[in-house]
């Protein structure tokens, strides 16, 4: 009935009808329907080619007979493992459906309409997407040297008065990375109004000294972790927050407490408990991303040091010519991505993966430039 039609767009809020129809991401699946075939490597959105712990494949083939059965709603055993793994009390930490997840409902917890809220131009996307779907108005700043820039957004969360403050370290897309002191030093020099929401998606794949010491009653920061990277469970959708517990418990208030599946949980648990296959993979990725550098020096093109489960390549030109690259990569069934805002994107972006992988990258890419350069 008519009537239903319109009470159906008038249902959304005035907020939402002023939002782009769009998501941060074009999946890969969305380009192989494109392509109509499969991509022969899928090296694009930096999940772990390498898997999870057998032992976490074991859990969830396990818990998939139960599945019938809703997830713990407190997630208790797995938070109470990684209470224990990182010596923190469990009232510090709350699960979410990935980093994502989280972010989703902090930005609902925290952002008001019209709230400041700073990141750097370029960085992770989600996170912008989340806050400005609550009102909040963005602002940036520029990367330098292909890193964030700390000391600008300690001075513009400052002048802003800046509600939450965004930064990813190690980085994505750059891969690049601050030490852990330096990090510190940002939180010590927050002002009072701004919460560091701290992404350490890839922090057990970075190098010793990059995470400042964990105190989780500090009042200023939350830190997000997930089981998508160095765990290989990007599929599975776990993450975790560690915070002040005032702020951890109204997560509770909002956040989807059916988010995590019984598989996930019980996945996520033996991984935890594997931590000499974590170790495995960090080996497997820093071989990998010395693959990755060589291969592009063998094409004259420049790697940026890299502390993810991903390498960042200078292509040497500017934007246009790095999406011609990524372009002819992804024709040619390789799924690779780029950062999206200058100067970053001068930049492509490939993930690591095993030998076969890094085959294929090393065969197809001296093709790519080849096309990208005669067009």
């Amino acid at each position: 009935m008519p009537g239903d039609r319109a009470m159906s767009h008038n249902a959304l809020t005035a907020l939402a009808k002023s939002l782009p129809s769009t998501v941060p991401f074009v999946g890969p699946e969305t380009q192989e329907r494109a392509l109509g075939r499969a991509f022969l490597a899928r090296l694009g959105a930096n999940e772990s080619q390498f898997g999870p712990s057998p032992h976490a494949i074991e859990a969830m083939a396990q818990a998939a007979q139960e599945v019938w059965q809703y997830g713990d709603p407190e997630n208790h055993d797995l938070r109470q493992a990684l209470a224990t793994h990182h010596n923190i009390d469990p009232g510090h930490i709350t699960m979410g459906e990935g980093i994502d997840g989280l972010l989703l409902t902090l930005t609902r917890l925290t952002v008001a309409p019209s709230d400041d809220i700073l990141s750097s131009l370029g960085a992770y996307p989600t996170f912008n997407y989340h806050a400005a779907s609550n009102g909040g108005t963005m602002h940036t700043v520029p990367y330098v040297d292909d890193h964030e820039d700390l000391r600008s957004l300690a001075e513009q969360a400052h002048l802003l008065g800046a509600k939450l403050v965004y930064l990813a370290n190690p980085d994505n897309p750059m891969g690049s990375w601050h030490s852990a002191d330096i990090v510190q030093e940002l939180i010590d020099n927050l002002p009072n109004s701004s919460l560091l929401v701290l992404d350490e998606a890839y922090i057990e794949l970075a190098p010793s000294g990059t995470a400042p010491e964990l105190r989780p009653e500090t009042d200023n920061v939350i830190r997000l972790r997930t089981f998508s990277k160095a765990y290989g469970m990007a599929g599975g959708r776990v993450g975790y927050a560690i915070g002040p517990k005032s702020l951890i418990s109204a997560f509770d208030k909002i956040r989807n407490h059916f988010g995590l599946s019984r598989i996930s949980q019980a996945g996520a648990l033996a991984a935890l408990k594997d931590q000499a296959y974590v170790s495995t993979i960090v080996q497997k990725v820093a071989k990998s991303r010395k693959t990755l550098a060589q291969i592009a020096q063998d094409n004259g093109l420049i790697p940026l040091p890299s502390a993810t489960n991903f390498v960042t390549i200078d292509c040497g030109s500017d934007g246009d010519f790095a999406r011609t690259v990524m372009e002819q990569m992804i024709a040619r069934a390789v799924f690779i991505r780029m950062p999206a805002v200058a100067p970053m994107n001068r930049c492509i972006r490939i993930s690591c993966g095993d030998e076969a992988a890094m085959a294929l990258v090393a065969k197809t890419l001296p093709k790519a430039l080849k096309a990208a350069r005669s067009s």
